[in-house]
């Protein structure tokens, strides 16, 4: 089940559960779209794979299957991203 990360990897910006701006990669890194799209060009900075957009989890499964409350803050990855 994903993690649903609660912020960009890159700016630490929120993302919560339901956002349409949460980008992730197969290994669940996550970013927001601006991050994705203008630093990052759509590549994972972590593992080089592809960035697409989140899926959202229906708020009534959110009850027994939260986002996580684990932030993740790399800046030196994204900084050097590109």
């Amino acid at each position: 089940m994903l993690e649903l990360r609660p912020n960009c990897e890159c700016c630490n910006n929120d993302l919560p559960p339901d956002s349409t701006e949460a980008r992730i990669c197969s290994f669940e890194c996550t970013f927001c779209a601006s991050c994705a799209e203008t630093v990052l060009r759509g590549t994972c900075p972590n593992c080089g794979g592809e960035l697409l957009p989140r899926p959202r989890r229906p708020a009534d499964k959110l009850v027994n299957n939260p986002a996580s409350g684990t932030r993740i803050h790399k800046p030196a990855g994204c900084a050097t991203a590109g």
